[in-house]
């Protein structure tokens, strides 16, 4: 497929999005433990075309004991098993960049790379849960600041090994198997990280793994625009969308990137009815509630990111500052800016927000030409690149999605109908690295 399209990953985190997934009729109450979930996940994945499945990653059990575990296994585990069960779909990984050595991470990284033929996207996270720092030390969690400091650093090391070590030709080599210009000391000496390189495992098929990033604090934007080539982070209104793209474009060029290298790729919530009315009883249930005043008040007991004191008049507008953040907050920032953008940008009521977001992210409820309507409005005025999408129960609703939206966005020429080119940097139209530094890119399919 020639031209910008729309890109597309699915999130197959757990039993999937929804409070009651994991009771979900016809389902396993603990699928989020059985590989073969997974497997089936990636695999109807992949018969829909989506560029990649994603999974994100806290390693801590979650606080709430009611609740399935949103994160359990590894996901470098996870996707170097799927990597050998399903072919052509990408594997897009979060993996924490205060919580790992840059050398062991880069090492996994380039081998899952290097087995699954380039078809790895790593999302780095700086972590601001305390409860994973108590499982790696007695340390407090770092603040914010520290810890994206560390992330610039870890970002820079782990990128500089992976171009370290030239991929070996394809005829023997008459002498030495590498020297001093196809094997490169990085010698990097820093402020969190001393290391000298290089990597053991050669360049990968794509260069390196694709770089995903999520921050939308000063701090995250900064990181975004000097190493993130996909953004997934919360846009909940077309207008900050817009706006969002720009800014990160302008920072990423100031830092000499090219502006086109970057893909916003948001999440989205998926819920499909045959009709508009079918499908807000089938949100509702996925929350256990009765109609919007029932979503209301769920909404305001699961959300940990407002300090939501005030009872919520379900039809008053809700007003930006009731979405206060500040930039040093260790709590995400993203999120709650993104609430604070959209309630500012129209007048909103509570009954109004929970039809338009869901977890955090904007939702798109309806009939499937709604929905594919939803997608491809943004897209197409230039606000995103596509959508990670995320699906209230697992695997049924990505099957769902397969069989009501894809074949719509097809048909309007946005998203394609087979996998175009071997590895997800490719498919995501992105640059390799190697070209930045002069060197020659392998033949399609060379490791």
């Amino acid at each position: 497929m020639t031209g910008r399209r729309l890109h597309l990953s699915v999130r197959i985190n757990s039993t999937g999005t929804a409070t009651n997934s994991g009771s979900w009729p016809g389902t396993k109450w603990n699928r989020f433990n059985d590989f073969d979930h997974y497997v089936q996940s990636a695999r109807i994945a992949r018969a829909g075309v989506f560029d990649a499945v994603f999974v994100s990653d806290h390693p801590a059990l979650s606080r709430d004991p009611r609740s399935r575990p949103i994160h359990s296994f590894d996901p470098i585990v996870l996707f170097t098993a799927l990597a050998a069960r399903v072919p052509d779909i990408g594997f897009l990984l979060t993996a924490t960049s205060s919580y790992n050595s840059p050398y062991n991470l880069a090492r996994r990284l380039a081998t899952l790379d290097a087995i699954s033929g380039g078809r790895v996207a790593w999302n780095a996270v700086s972590t601001f849960n305390p409860d994973v720092a108590a499982n790696f030390s007695a340390d407090p969690l770092p603040g914010r600041a520290e810890r994206y400091r560390r992330a610039h650093e870890f970002l820079d090391v782990v990128k500089r090994l992976w171009l370290s070590w030239d991929a070996p030709g394809p005829d023997a080599p008459t002498d030495t198997l590498w020297d001093e210009t196809t094997a490169r000391r990085i010698d990097h000496h820093g402020d969190f990280f001393h290391v000298a390189g290089p990597l053991n495992v050669p360049i990968g098929p794509q260069g390196h793994p694709v770089i995903a990033q999520a921050g939308a604090s000063p701090q995250g934007v900064d990181l975004v625009a000097r190493h993130a080539e996909i953004i997934y982070a919360s846009l909940l209104h077309r207008s900050a969308a817009l706006g969002f793209g720009a800014a990160v474009r302008e920072r990423a060029a100031g830092y000499g990137r090219d502006p086109d290298s970057i893909r916003i790729l948001p999440g989205l919530t998926v819920i499909v009815g045959d009709t508009r009315e079918e499908a807000y009883r089938k949100h509702e249930a996925l929350h256990g509630v009765r109609g919007e005043d029932g979503l209301i008040a769920d909404f305001a007991r699961r959300t940990a990111l407002f300090d939501i004191t005030e009872k919520l008049d379900p039809d008053r507008p809700l007003r930006p500052e009731l979405f206060g953040y500040t930039e040093t907050q260790n709590r995400p920032v993203g999120f709650v800016r993104s609430f604070a953008e959209l309630t500012a940008a129209e007048e909103i009521t509570p009954r109004q927000l929970v039809r338009r977001v869901e977890g955090g992210h904007r939702l798109a409820i309806g009939t499937p030409r709604e929905v594919a309507d939803s997608i491809l409005e943004w897209w197409s005025e230039g606000a995103v690149d596509g959508f990670n999408i995320h699906i209230p129960v697992l695997p049924e609703g990505i099957a769902e999605f397969n069989r009501e939206v894809i074949p719509l966005l097809q048909t309007a020429g946005a998203f394609p109908t087979a996998y175009d080119g071997s590895t997800i940097r490719e498919r995501l139209q992105l640059r390799d690295p190697r070209a930045a530094r002069g060197a020659a890119r392998p033949a399609a399919g060379a490791a």
